[in-house]
């Protein structure tokens, strides 16, 4: 698809003729596509509406910006399901995809009135606090803040996180997660948190808030994932109850 079609806006055009050739492959992801000045000549429309065609699919996650290098098509992305319960590492393993995580700090604190009242606790109790980073395929895709009381998992200390999921560890110490409340919601980072996950502060992230329990009830885990919409979709699996 070379032509534009001038009845609707310009931008709009463009957007969906470099759509069309990253889904057929002819833009392969990992490579970049033509410059402004190329895109512009190529389809005789000025830099403006290019720069907005190009502005819509990096917000999309198709493109990605490069300072002084150019606009490079994302790769693959992460899928994952909304409506199962289990931790990254365990979600991977059952797409049978490449999954790491880097932890960047396991350590006690006290639960303080916030997560006291989240995980039903008392402000001065203990809590893990878990600060890690989710690669897929090499990629960063989440950085995950989890919060987990002492009492559910006092053991952590000892296994090595880095090798080993949460999920796991829950397994192993006979706790069973058995349903979570999820909020999501979009935000941005703070720059310095954004460069963990080589994201442009700009760039807008899923903000995933979870409380999980346990088969009894019992909280036993806050979690709260920040997660690249250009490296990951999710789905969720429903059926028509009055049909069930």
């Amino acid at each position: 698809m070379n032509d534009v079609n001038y009845r609707s806006p310009l931008y709009i055009q463009l957007r969906e003729v470099i759509r069309s050739k990253i889904e057929e492959g002819e833009y392969p992801a990992g490579t970049a596509i033509p410059s402004e000045n190329q895109l512009s000549e190529q389809y005789g429309i000025n830099r403006v509406s290019v720069r907005s065609a190009l502005a819509a699919l990096e917000n999309e996650g198709l493109l990605r910006s490069v300072q002084g290098k150019g606009v490079f098509v994302c790769g693959e992305k992460t899928e994952r399901e909304l409506d199962t319960l289990g931790g990254y590492r365990h979600t991977m393993k059952e797409r049978s995809r490449e999954a790491t995580t880097r932890v960047l700090v396991k350590a006690l604190r006290k639960a303080g009135p916030y997560y006291a009242q989240v995980l039903g606790l008392h402000p001065d109790d203990d809590v893990w606090f878990v600060r890690r980073i989710d690669y897929s395929g090499g990629e960063p895709v989440a950085l995950e803040e989890i919060y987990i009381p002492y009492a559910v998992l006092p053991g952590l200390e000892d296994i090595d996180i880095q090798l080993f999921s949460i999920y796991d560890a829950y397994l192993w110490n006979g706790v069973q997660p058995s349903r979570g409340h999820q909020v999501l919601r979009l935000t941005h980072l703070e720059p310095a948190v954004a460069k963990l996950i080589d994201l442009p502060p700009q760039q807008a992230v899923m903000e995933f808030s979870c409380v999980t329990r346990d088969t009894g009830g019992r909280v036993i885990e806050f979690a709260r994932n920040y997660v690249r919409g250009d490296k990951t979709e999710f789905r969720v699996h429903y059926t028509n109850s009055q049909l069930v």
